[in-house]
């Protein structure tokens, strides 16, 4: 009888619009872990390869093209498995969490050891090569398993347009709160350890510690909203007959959901290329020092995003997300174009930028994660099931996949331009003006390329407020039809 009051009582906080600010807060958490790792590796793993490890700037490039390629190859895997997930305790996405964490953090971690396999590692770099291969596969893997199930529980917490805004709002506050957090913690290590790999050592130490925590407080925070959820899906879900293949043609059918993949990919295109190539343009070009110019700039960037995320949450439910994505990536591109012309000593100009470009990559971060769930709600009109895992899972693999040729492109085109790599202790070689061009290209024309695709495809993006209240309007028939 207990049970039976608590799934009513489950069931009818479930309904109402508003969360709570615990959940909200507990939901934020889980973007701790992966927005800390993804940041490192995004501003640090290919200057680490190339200026710690010393591998070739091509073959950084390709290692961290593997990683990319097979965490987007998993995504749709463990989607589909986490759609298909049955726990009475922790519900369909929480146990992929709960036991991936500590496995996530160690492989995280094992990434920044620079492993010895002769004593003139320089002669023969192909077992380091192999080593980051293998660690990257595994640690890509096991950020797949914590990260994919988390992002599906965004439309399993709230139902509401707004409220999903809001919640994503949280979301992002913790993921770029997360990224200045490391900048900071980058700043503040790199600048006391003379040693740079063993530096790197504790950084990555200190937040796979914080990253793991993260990941438990969300856990445990949203267990009783998403349990209120699975038990008023398992009443009204239509059971699945299709395959795993029939349902990713019924996933490449909807139309609004290949607007969005789109959208998100070109965003964050533009994001990862210009984050890898901000280390060396900071070094070469602006003649600054990374491990403390360069992380200034970086947490003025993230600090400007974070800010604006709340501004943009409020300004969508006035204007709309497409306009609010049009005005922040406008401002992007402008900062984008100016780094292309900018020139050592103008360091204002620079921060300004940076401001600037905060300022667009927050809609980045907020408005795309907005779309997706609106998508997943149209195919359950259509099909009359929820496939929340597998709608994530694709939309990041294919997001993946271009970022792992954004990554392979900018290291390849490092080597071929000339670029000279070096190791620990050295100081940074005089780089070729060839590679110094490359760079400029890197930071600005082809960041530009990449907005400029996204805002044509959020302008044609067919789904609006009218049309989602429609759509909850006809699920809403639907239930109580079945209901009655």
């Amino acid at each position: 009888m207990n049970d039976s009051v608590a799934d009513g009582d489950s069931q009818r906080d479930f309904k109402s619009k508003k969360l709570d600010l615990k959940i909200k807060l507990a939901y934020g958490a889980g973007d701790l872990g992966p927005a800390i790792t993804a940041s490192i590796s995004l501003f640090h793993l290919l200057i680490f390869f190339t200026n710690v490890a010393g591998i070739p700037a091509g073959l950084a490039g390709s290692i961290l093209m593997i990683g990319k390629i097979w965490d987007g190859v998993n995504d749709p895997l463990v989607g589909f498995l986490s759609d298909k997930t049955k726990s009475r305790r922790w519900g369909r996405r929480l146990p992929w969490m709960f036991y991936g964490a500590i496995p996530f953090g160690i492989f995280f971690f094992l990434q920044w050891i620079v492993p010895r396999f002769s004593a003139n590692q320089s002669d023969n770099i192909w077992p380091l090569f192999w080593y980051y291969v293998v660690i990257g596969v595994l640690s890509q893997s096991f950020y797949t398993v914590v990260n994919l199930p988390y992002t599906a529980m965004t439309p399993e917490l709230t139902q509401d347009y707004d409220e999903r805004t809001s919640l994503n709002s949280y979301r992002f506050t913790f993921s770029i709160g997360g990224s200045i957090l490391s900048l900071i913690l980058g700043l503040i290590i790199l600048s006391k350890i003379a040693n740079i790999q063993q530096a790197y050592l504790v950084l990555a130490a200190v937040c796979t510690v914080i990253s793991i925590l993260g990941l438990y407080w969300c856990v445990f925070g949203v267990r009783d909203r998403i349990l209120a959820f699975e038990s008023k899906r398992i009443q009204t879900e239509e059971p699945a007959s299709l395959s795993f293949f029939e349902q990713l043609k019924i996933v490449f059918s909807n139309r609004p959901f290949l607007f969005v993949v789109g959208i998100y990919l070109f965003s964050w295109l533009g994001v990862q290329i210009t984050a890898s190539i901000i280390p060396y343009f900071v070094v070469y070009c602006m003649g600054l020092k990374f491990e403390s110019d360069g992380q200034i700039m970086l947490i003025t960037v993230q600090a400007t995003a974070l800010l604006m995320l709340f501004v943009w949450e409020a300004l969508s439910k006035k204007i709309g997300k497409k306009v609010v994505y049009f005005l922040g990536m406008s401002l992007w591109i402008i900062a984008v174009a100016g780094l292309f012309f900018l020139q050592p000593g103008q360091i204002v100009l620079m921060y300004v930028m940076a401001v600037m470009a905060g300022i667009g990559v927050s809609t980045a971060y907020l408005i795309p994660w907005s779309m997706i769930p609106d998508v997943i709600e149209l195919d359950e009109l259509q099909t009359g099931q929820r496939r929340e895992g597998i709608f994530y899972g694709f939309m990041v693999l294919l997001q993946k996949f271009g970022l792992a040729f954004g990554l392979f492109l900018v290291g390849n085109a490092l080597q071929v331009a000339g670029f000279k790599a070096s190791v620990a202790g050295s100081p940074p070689p005089i780089q070729p003006e060839s590679a110094l061009f490359a760079i400029r290209i890197a930071v600005g024309p082809l960041p530009i390329i990449c907005l400029l695709c996204g805002l044509v495809l959020t302008y044609f993006y067919p789904i609006t407020r009218e049309m989602h209240a429609e759509i909850m309007l006809k699920l809403k028939e639907r239930q109580e039809k079945k209901g009655s």
